[in-house]
This record gives C-alpha cells, sequence and structure tokens, in this order.
C-alpha cells in the first residue's frame, strides 16, 4: 500500500462538474496512475437520487424545486435521496478497497467512524444506525453515507451537516425515511461552527482511520482544465492564486 494519498480542499463546486471530476479521476485511480484520493467540498443546492432512489421520496414539485433553483440528479451511489447545500462538508474519497480488504461494509462503518471521532472533538456524541446507514445525534440524523464502488475503486462518500440550512431537507423524505429529521453540528451546539477547524478535524481522523498520511494538492496541478473559479487561467496560476488567498 502506498502510504501517501493526496487531498483536495476545494471549496464550493457545481454538482455536475464535481461529478464528472470524479468519474475522471476515478479512472486514472483505476488505472494507477494516481494513488488514493479526499476531495473536500461543499455544493449549491441540490437533491441527488441514488440508484434505487423513489421520486415519491421527492416531496417538493418540479415548479417548486425550479422556483428553489434546486436541481435533482440520479446517481450511481447507494442510498435514496439526499440534499447537499452550502454549509455541509462533503467528503468524496476515491480509494483503491482492494488496498483496504475488499470489504464494503467495513469500509462504510470507517466512513461511519471518521464522522463519530470529529464529532466527538466538537463535544457530539454521534451513533450508528445498522439499520440506516450514516451518522445520529439522538433520534436525528447529522451526516449521510452513500458510496459508490466500480472495479474495487470507490465513489461518492459521506455528507456532514456543520451549519446547512435544515429547511431544505423539508423538500424530501431524507434516506428515503419518513417522519425522521435532520440536524447539523451548529443546532446541537448552539453555535457556529469554523470550517476551517472541521476541515482540519476530518483530515486529521481521516489519517488514523484508514492508516494513510493524506498531502494537500492543489487539483489544478493533477486537472489542468479544472478551474473552480471558472476562470480560463493555467493550473500552475490557479494554485499560485489559491496560496495567495489563504
Amino acid at each position: 500500500m502506498n502510504p501517501k494519498g493526496y487531498l483536495f480542499n476545494l471549496g464550493l463546486v457545481d454538482y455536475k462538474k464535481a461529478w464528472d471530476l470524479q468519474l475522471d479521476l476515478w479512472a486514472k485511480r483505476v488505472e494507477e496512475r494516481l494513488p488514493d484520493l479526499l476531495l473536500f467540498l461543499e455544493h449549491p443546492h441540490v437533491l441527488t437520487l441514488g440508484r434505487r432512489g423513489n421520486r415519491t421520496h421527492l416531496l417538493a414539485s418540479a415548479e417548486t424545486l425550479a422556483k428553489l433553483n434546486v436541481p435533482v440528479f440520479h446517481i450511481e451511489r447507494g442510498g435514496d435521496v439526499t440534499y447537499h447545500g452550502p454549509g455541509q462538508l462533503v467528503v468524496y474519497p476515491i480509494l483503491d478497497l482492494k488496498e483496504y480488504g475488499w470489504k464494503l461494509v467495513g469500509y462504510i462503518e470507517q466512513l461511519e467512524e471518521v464522522i463519530i471521532r470529529t464529532l466527538s472533538d466538537f463535544g457530539i456524541t454521534g451513533r450508528r444506525d445498522s439499520l440506516n446507514r450514516g451518522v445520529w445525534v439522538d433520534r436525528q440524523k447529522i451526516a449521510s453515507v452513500g458510496v459508490a464502488v466500480k472495479r474495487w475503486v470507490s465513489l461518492h462518500g459521506l455528507a456532514l451537516n456543520y451549519e446547512t440550512d435544515l429547511t431544505y431537507f423539508d423538500l424530501i423524505n431524507p434516506c428515503g425515511l419518513q417522519g425522521i429529521r435532520m440536524t447539523s453540528m451548529a443546532k446541537a451546539l448552539g453555535t457556529n461552527v469554523s470550517r476551517d477547524r472541521l476541515y482540519q478535524r476530518v483530515h486529521f481522523h481521516f489519517e488514523q482511520v484508514f492508516e494513510r498520511r493524506w498531502e494537500e494538492k492543489c487539483l489544478e496541478e493533477i486537472v489542468p482544465s479544472f478551474h473552480p473559479s471558472g476562470l480560463q487561467i493555467t493550473g500552475e496560476e490557479a494554485c499560485s492564486l489559491r496560496e495567495k488567498t489563504k
């Protein structure tokens, strides 16, 4: 196993753009042109349906979603319907699971463990529910886990609500479950949550749980065509600009 992986901290990224990026990086990982990868990002408001997602769990009409500018994507991950938006930290690990023992359930439990340990750092007690994947605080869900695995390399991942506008979950039956309520770290704590500190703790716990050092890289070094700002600049220039604005 290569003890080193790459981590990309991308900020706010359009869902379709991030999905295409995952597929591109997945192909490079399958071909062993890259080591294991972590993508940290957030999305503008969006709903996604998993492989077995049931559109009856979309509670809002198409007209309402259009008015709110909330697109819907049907994607290849497991699970049903979920919401992504600002204030929610999303992590997409692109890992070769052969190097972790070929165990899909074990991989999902590792993702949950990263979340549980991170929440503990902030004084929040998270728990698992073996029937409903993700992490819960009391009877409310604070983080979702939904993955896809093709040729034993993973896609998609986890979404942790830290300062999420929870009213958007009213548009759906989250994860296809009726009557459940979603929560966030800010709601549980009654105070704002530093995204920088959250990022640092999630990064730390990925290193601990997966026993790998994740080196932060500028994505434009790996995928020169990727420009979060939409500016037509070279990868080297984009990385330089990002360093100056840190």
